[in-house]
């Protein structure tokens, strides 16, 4: 079987939005839908819900699950509303206000950012539009920014402003994604990924919001800063995963140094045992272009050495011309890279718990003794979760579960291929209906020996660890 360690997500768009298309890219290799409510409507996000779901339950036995990652906007800064795009030419001096009313012919830009004045100094850099415009504050006033424009060019209505280095004074969860959160709660989404995560604190938020609502839904911090960046062990261990924004990484740090901050994250990652996407850009030329590019193709070969989960395709499977073959050059990347082990960053993992210590001796044993696979018998996940931690090396991890929830998120984690039971109760019939099921992936192969971990019949039986021959 041609088995990948790494999960592949991708973002839902106008390019992707019908069912055929969902059910071409889940076919490719497709483990996650990402909807993104920056731009997703309710309307349009439960549409894609529901297309998943119909997916889902007309999937045959064996075949993997479609998960649901709802994407927060979170606190975001923008330039106001204009008529027309302001032409901004690169030396020249232009005013940002935080006023509301303001004449974009006399060179005024509005900016919807109360603290802007007081967050800036004289010398800082203001970027807009994703790093494509950039100004240097030079003066200011009460309301009044005097820039000067570093990189000019033509800024349309609401363009995205980022502030390096700055702390941005806006909540970690706004308004609006307060409402798109209790809307995924009750559309059960898998995941819900939070926007901008300064600290541990902004997550306890959302914990607390999935508390009180009864949400199983899995939390992934998203880095977007430097904040983030520098309490990323604090986040790792409050998350139950962490997405490399790269994106808004790339502005609001030093651009230069952004793949040894990628490196830096994924390692705590594996430090702390949660689960790692690396985002944006991996593919980027192919909204437009039929084939990647070679420095893309090393990229993502990099993304996987350093042990991602999960990779993500954002606008080549939003809104791009070739989202099928973007998937299909994952998968194929994935499949070949994996064939080296990783940079080791999981040798560092904090093994914290008995079952945590269980987990890597899984790994190790069915590693010395040449296994073809691990079996985890799982209802929450937690037992797949130890042992995906310790990443084994070309070895598929079998999970077993009569959770629906828990089939589902397996689909983020690393090494596992998920099979739902409708219960996993009695031990021997449980490990019976799993070795045939598994004799269906090797059938020209004889004396199959795979691992078997279970938290769910340790109490009974001496060993939680067991070698079974097939």
């Amino acid at each position: 079987m041609n088995f990948t360690r790494t999960k592949i997500i991708c973002t839902v768009g106008p390019s992707t939005q019908s069912i055929a298309t969902l059910r071409k890219l889940h076919k490719e290799g497709m483990n996650v839908v990402r909807i993104n409510m920056s731009h997703a409507t309710h309307k349009s996000a439960l549409s894609t819900i529901n297309k998943v779901n119909k997916i889902n339950s007309s999937l045959k036995d064996g075949a993997t699950p479609i998960a649901v990652l709802l994407d927060t906007q979170g606190p975001e800064i923008r330039t106001g509303d204009t008529s027309m795009p302001l032409d901004l030419v690169t030396g020249d001096e232009v005013k940002l206000t935080v006023r509301d009313q303001v004449d974009v012919e006399t060179s005024f830009i509005q900016i919807n950012y109360k603290d802007l004045i007081s967050s800036v100094t004289s010398g800082s850099k203001i970027t807009v539009d994703n790093g494509l415009i950039n100004f240097e504050v030079l003066s200011k006033d009460e309301d009044t920014l005097l820039c000067k424009v570093l990189d000019g060019g033509k800024i349309g209505s609401k363009r995205h402003v980022n502030l390096p280095g700055v702390r941005v004074n806006l909540p970690s969860i706004t308004a609006k994604d307060l409402k798109d959160i209790d809307f995924g709660i009750k559309n059960k989404a898998d995941f819900i990924a939070l926007s901008f995560v300064r600290d541990p604190e902004d997550l306890e938020k959302l914990r607390n919001i999935l508390k009180k609502k009864s949400s199983s839904a899995k939390i992934i911090a998203k880095i977007e800063n430097q904040e983030g960046l520098d309490n990323i062990h604090e986040i790792c261990q409050a998350s139950d995963g962490v997405m490399v924004a790269r994106g808004d990484l790339g502005i609001e740090t030093n651009l230069a140094d952004l793949p040894n901050i990628q490196r830096r994250i994924m390692y705590a990652c594996a430090k702390w045992g949660k689960r790692s996407i690396v985002a944006t850009h991996l593919l980027e030329s192919m909204i437009e272009n039929p084939t990647p590019t070679r420095a893309e193709v090393t990229d993502i070969a990099n993304a996987i050495y350093e042990g991602s989960d999960a990779i993500m395709l954002s606008g080549e499977t939003s809104i791009g011309k070739y989202p099928i073959e973007c998937v299909r050059f994952l998968k194929s990347i994935s499949y070949r890279t994996e064939k080296f082990k990783t940079l080791g960053y999981e040798d560092n993992l904090t093994a914290d718990s008995d079952w945590q210590h269980l987990g890597v001796a899984a790994n190790q044993l069915a590693q010395s003794i040449n296994a073809d696979g691990i079996i985890a018998i799982t209802r929450t996940g937690y037992t797949a979760n130890v042992v995906s931690n310790s990443k084994p090396f070309e070895m598929p991890i079998f999970c077993f579960t009569s959770n629906q929830s828990t089939f589902r998120s397996l689909s983020l984690v690393g090494s596992t291929h998920a099979h739902l039971l409708k219960s996993i109760s009695n031990h021997d019939k449980t490990v019976k209906l799993i070795t045939q099921k598994l004799k269906s992936y090797y059938p020209d192969k004889k004396n199959l020996k795979f691992v078997m971990i279970s938290g769910i019949f340790s109490e009974k039986h001496s060993e939680a660890i067991q070698v079974i021959n097939i």
